[in-house]
């Protein structure tokens, strides 16, 4: 013993030598056993209604599951959406969870996006890049804010190798796009700029416009997503899932 003591026989601190772990070994039991599936239903502009599955915790006490969905986001390729078409396979779309019905989570638009893959095969040297962005307010009280993007294009009688814009027409190539998205989104209800985001007709528009100024191609809106929303309202959400929500 370190410290002997002829009273105590020793003294000092008990490193639990003889003893054994303290506490003991935790049982662990399987985790997935106190989770449960929920489906997720896409609202009107999309074919596919049913995208998949999401996972959460069974409610317990005053822990609800619905409390664990509401405000999930789920990010879809927009080809799954409209039922395999490949000609959309270079958008993803955002889908926020607004309300749980039985065993159906009902989204409604929360973003889009294009993929990295499309968005690096468009850029190319010798070209100019033009980027503008804009917040918009929809009809139905929804802040988008949209990114746009453009390329110069080459002409058939073009000598020089390379094709660059130069800056005033870059400004100006810019304010249209804004203009643009401006008139596009401002005029209608978050759903139907929805549909003209899937049909790409907000690029097209840009692209006719601004080539008056330069020859423009590969004209995308590379991105939206949705600042602000209205009070939620639950028949304004049912009138896009439809029957859905009752599957």
């Amino acid at each position: 013993c370190d410290y002997p003591n002829t009273e105590t026989g020793c003294k000092g601190k008990n490193k639990r030598l003889t003893k054994g772990k303290k506490g003991g070994k935790k049982k662990v039991g399987d985790p997935f056993l106190k989770k449960e599936w929920y489906d997720v239903k896409a609202p009107t502009p999309f074919l596919v209604r049913s995208v998949g599955k999401t996972l959460v915790t069974k409610s317990q006490g005053k822990k609800l599951a619905s409390d664990g969905l509401r405000g999930r986001v789920c990010e879809i390729n927009l080809a799954d959406l409209m039922g395999g078409d490949e000609d959309h396979a270079h958008r993803k779309i955002r889908l926020s969870i607004e309300d749980i019905q039985g065993r159906n989570c009902l989204t409604d638009f929360h973003g889009m996006e294009l993929t990295r893959d499309k968005l690096c095969s468009v850029i190319k040297k010798w070209h100019t890049l033009i980027e503008g962005w804009t917040d918009v307010r929809t009809t139905d009280g929804y802040t988008v804010r949209m990114f746009a993007i453009a390329f110069t294009k080459k002409q058939d009688n073009a000598v020089s190798s390379n094709v660059y814009a130069q800056a005033s027409q870059v400004r100006l190539i810019r304010k249209r796009m804004v203009d643009v998205m401006n008139a596009e989104a401002g005029k209608v209800a978050l759903r139907d700029l929805v549909k003209n985001l899937i049909a790409e007709s907000i690029g097209k528009e840009i692209e006719k416009r601004g080539k008056k100024i330069y020859p423009l191609q590969n004209v995308f809106v590379r991105k939206v997503k949705i600042l602000k929303k209205p009070k939620f309202d639950i028949t304004r959400l049912m009138e896009l899932h439809g029957d859905s929500g009752r599957d």
